[in-house]
């Protein structure tokens, strides 16, 4: 594996790193999570502008820059360094790769939408009994003539309350297939009741209703049908950036806690000096390389085969998840009982890295996919 950045990439990161450092303050992101809109639309604006990170990895046919998987992890462990709350995977990463993977003018027209930073997709997929399995859809989309009529249920639907289009997973008589939507939560369209609320990390979300929901026929991307493939390459795409926003965020998180344990004293000398916390700082800063190492894995794989990509991602996902539950956890303790509190950052990190552990398949199910998939062909 070649792990070097190109100087292009190594540009990105750099700019997008010192605009997180002077402009995405950590106290004003909170403010913003907790009241009003739940986000702040200027940053969003300014990733577009200044930036130009929601467009780098859309396709220059629709106003992108063209980059790949290690551009995403580039940003998005940069964003997890910031404890950035916008919803750059769910609208850039995996809404982003099922538009372009679906191709045709209403998919073209929003992904320049996404690029410009005039649009915020969320994904609906999961359902009140799906669990983590993404191919079990209840959800139906039947034919009326020239539109689509849609009944169901989603569940802790991501960015939900800050988007400007959904993308629906429906079942039709051909199969799965995705229906792309105009939306707004102040005013849902008639069919569909959104029950928006703020997770434990501070982001939004929301679960929906559809009842006759009616969408015209040029809501459906691709062909009827055909749409798991795809869905399942946007769930690993959306698994390995998260494994890349961990990391960004474990190696925050280490950073202020050693850097803590030199401030803070305990008998007239600090604690930092004792060997059990020196030992217990190792074993955090051995949890984040082997996540670093495994994000690495998953990302360089994800234009392999399925099955390859598969098993690299969930075994990134299985190894991130068993790190942010330990970094976290110890992170806290370290700092005592302040660790938790809102006025200091760890908290805030703590909330997202526990939050982790559960987003796009828990721990438990990435090895039990993982386990299925290095089973001999024969035995499964």
């Amino acid at each position: 594996m070649d792990f070097t950045l190109t100087g292009e990439q190594e540009l990105l990161r750099d700019g997008l790193t010192k605009f997180l450092a002077t402009r995405y303050e950590l106290g004003k992101s909170r403010t913003a999570a907790k009241t009003g809109a739940g986000w702040q639309p200027d940053i969003w604006r300014s990733f577009a502008d200044e930036l130009g990170i929601l467009g780098a990895t859309l396709p220059e046919s629709a106003g992108g820059l063209g980059g790949g998987p290690v551009e995403v992890m580039v940003i998005a462990e940069a964003l997890g360094h910031a404890l950035v709350i916008e919803p750059y995977v769910d609208t850039v990463v995996i809404c982003g790769g099922l538009l372009a993977r679906a191709g045709g003018e209403r998919a073209t027209a929003l992904l320049e939408q996404i690029a410009a930073g005039t649009a915020v997709v969320a994904l609906a997929s999961m359902e009140p009994d799906s669990g983590d399995n993404i191919t079990e859809v209840t959800t139906t989309a039947r034919r009326d003539g020239q539109d689509w009529v849609l009944d169901g249920a989603k569940i802790a639907v991501p960015a939900a309350p800050l988007a400007t289009h959904l993308i629906i997973t429906a079942a039709t008589d051909e199969g799965i297939s995705l229906f792309v939507m105009e939306c707004d939560s102040a005013a849902p369209p008639a069919g569909m009741v959104a029950h928006g609320y703020r997770t434990i990390d501070d982001r939004r979300a929301a679960d929906l209703e559809f009842t006759g929901l009616r969408l015209p026929a040029d809501a459906l991307l691709g062909e009827a049908g055909q749409a798991l493939p795809s869905l399942t390459r946007a769930r690993d795409e959306g698994t390995a950036a998260i494994c890349s926003e961990a990391v960004g965020a474990m190696r925050k998180v280490l950073s202020d806690t050693v850097e803590y344990s030199k401030q803070r004293q305990q008998f007239g000398t600090p604690i930092g000096s004792f060997q059990v916390l020196q030992h217990r700082m190792v074993d955090m800063y051995m949890e984040v390389e082997q996540a670093v190492a495994a994000a690495y894995l998953a990302v360089l794989n994800l234009d392999a085969d399925p099955d390859v990509r598969a098993r690299a991602v969930s075994a990134a996902k299985a190894t991130a998840g068993r790190a942010v539950r330990f970094v976290g956890q110890n992170a806290v303790q370290l700092h005592g009982g302040m660790g938790m509190t809102e006025e200091l950052a760890i908290g805030h990190y703590f909330k997202r890295l526990t939050a982790i552990q559960y987003e796009f398949g828990s721990t438990a199910h990435h090895l039990s996919r993982y386990a299925e998939l290095t089973r001999p062909a024969a035995a499964r």
